[in-house]
């Protein structure tokens, strides 16, 4: 403890996944052989299972027919199976074959850092998070006891923070076209959507999260409705910001505000 009674916390920094993930951890989970550095290896192991963009990966490999899934890393199948309840979920707006190719993605990131975090707590973490490109799961408190506070960037100013939302044990994903431009798929029509700048959908499994707020995403202006109607009695929340700079939001998402 330092002088005001609060345990050191360690920050760490990660490249993987195609983005950075953040570690806010207590300072004892450190060193390579700490739970930190379990949780960062994991996440490297999903990245050589799942990039679709590695050749070699068991995820391209099996998308080409060069490696049947019982010969996958077991994860694969697990994936492929919570892929497939939200794609019956969401009517099809969520899809692993976004490109035509088999590409999980908008399910495996917030997955990968939802187990990360749980492997934190399994270490006797007590209040960690980890934060992979804005898609966050926070355990527990922050060091100093107080809730987490989780910024949502505006999609149509960059740099700037649209709102804040705040608790503990929680996750917020967020799925829009300001970074990447529009690339979700609306696999009805084949076309990028378009109806939404950004949604972020909070609740108590990121994997799960992640996965919502690409659906909604695809779904454009009717997609918090569909996580209000379908998602909200298990947990998860949705705020919508439109291409105007209107929001829109579930019920329930103004219990995540401070």
């Amino acid at each position: 403890m330092d002088r005001t009674g609060i345990a050191p916390r360690l920050r760490h920094a990660e490249h993987v996944m195609g983005t950075v993930v953040s570690f806010d951890v207590p300072a004892w989970a450190g060193g390579p052989d700490g739970a930190l550095g379990a949780a960062v290896r994991w996440l490297h192991r999903v990245d050589a299972t799942f990039s679709p963009f590695r050749e070699d990966s068991d995820v391209s490999r099996h998308g080409r027919g060069a490696l049947a899934l019982a010969d996958c890393a077991p994860e694969l199948a697990e994936v492929l199976a919570a892929c497939a309840a939200v794609t019956e979920a969401s009517g099809g707006y969520f899809t692993v074959t976004p490109g035509g190719g088999l590409d999980p993605s908008g399910y495996v990131k917030g997955w990968a850092i939802e187990r990360a975090a749980a492997m934190l707590t399994a270490a006797g973490s007590a209040g960690h998070s980890v934060n992979g490109g804005g898609d966050v799961r926070c355990a527990g408190a922050r060091g100093d006891g107080q809730p987490w506070r989780v910024g949502i960037a505006d999609p149509l100013r960059p740099g700037v923070l649209a709102l804040v939302v705040t608790g503990r044990d929680f996750a917020v994903a967020t799925s829009g076209n300001a970074e990447r431009g529009s690339h979700v798929i609306d696999p009805h029509t084949g076309r990028p959507a378009a109806g939404l700048a950004s949604i972020t959908v909070t609740g108590p499994d990121l994997g799960l999260a992640d996965a919502y707020a690409t659906a909604a995403l695809a779904m454009g202006p009717d997609g918090c409705g569909w996580v209000a109607a379908r998602c909200a009695e298990d947990g998860y929340q949705a705020l919508a910001i439109l291409p105007d700079g209107s929001m829109r939001h579930t019920p329930g998402f103004t219990a995540r505000l401070p």
